[in-house]
């Protein structure tokens, strides 16, 4: 089923008023329930990932969110609708326990507090993140011990995935997520740039590693529905801010054929990897 959503573009992108968010939301039908049969949705460019927020509200039982991507999507001062602050618009939902994040290489890391990271969360365990690979990050203050990073020193030290194995990694993951029903939102910009391209800075997990981790999350747990985005679009903004928002936070690209077959093959290794994972 395609949702057309064409006209709202310009408005949802990047970041959205509350008024065009609902009308999108009266579009993909938020106020059912997801089904037995879990739906995976093609949300496009990685700007309107905040678009899962209207989809994960459909969700009929409590779940936990587990967050591909490359950055942590959790910034607090950005716009209450935005694909860089999602993060806390998912958590204010009744029925999400938790957010498990994985993949991060990006900045956002870099000095979090400095750039608006919701630690808040972090610390009360709402969100728990898995980094592929990053430096320990300065902080100021203390900050109690998780899954994915330990204090010491004035520095959330991570527990990157790059330097363990699938069967730890998996096992780690699986320990975090407490309810019965998992969400899946997958941003491609978790990838190199030799897996696919999008439009913005991006990561070193392997496809590899992700399909790993979905099939043992679906062994564990049941996959209620899954969304995928990092498309890459041409970045055509109508408003000025979103212009040079477009401009100063991201890295500038023009992809061949071959990036774009490379983001084709890309999704329909996730599709199938999600069916498989849901159906086991």
């Amino acid at each position: 089923m395609t949702v057309a959503l064409r006209d709202l573009a310009p408005g949802l992108r990047l970041w959205s008023r509350s008024a065009t968010v609902d009308a999108a939301r009266a579009r993909l039908g938020a106020g059912a329930s997801i089904g037995s049969d879990p739906a995976i949705t093609l949300i496009g460019s990685g700007d309107y990932h905040h678009l899962a927020v209207l989809l994960i509200e459909q969700a009929a039982e409590p779940v936990t969110i587990v967050h591909f991507d490359n950055h942590p999507d959790w910034v607090r001062w950005a716009p209450r609708w935005h694909c860089g602050s999602w993060v806390n618009q998912a958590l204010r939902v009744d029925r999400v326990a938790k957010v498990v994040t994985i993949g991060p290489t990006s900045a956002d890391l870099t000095r979090p507090q400095l750039k608006g990271a919701n630690l808040a969360a972090l610390a009360a365990g709402r969100i728990a993140l898995f980094p592929w690979q990053h430096e320990p990050s300065r902080v100021w203050g203390r900050f109690p011990d998780g899954a994915g990073h330990r204090y010491e020193d004035g520095y959330l030290v991570w527990r990157n995935l790059a330097q363990s194995g699938s069967v730890e990694n998996s096992r780690v993951i699986l320990d975090e997520i407490k309810t019965d029903a998992v969400w899946l939102s997958i941003d491609k910009d978790v990838l190199a740039e030799s897996e696919a391209l999008t439009n913005w800075d991006q990561g070193q997990m392997p496809l590899a590693a992700i399909c790993e981790l979905i099939s043992a999350i679906g062994t564990r747990k049941r996959i209620v529905g899954a969304d995928i985005c990092g498309e890459y679009s041409e970045p055509s903004m109508a408003n000025l801010l979103k212009r040079i928002e477009s401009r100063v936070d991201r890295p500038r690209r023009m992809p061949d054929r071959d990036a774009l077959a490379r983001n084709e093959a890309v999704n329909r290794v996730l599709l199938a990897t999600i069916a498989r994972a849901a159906a086991s």
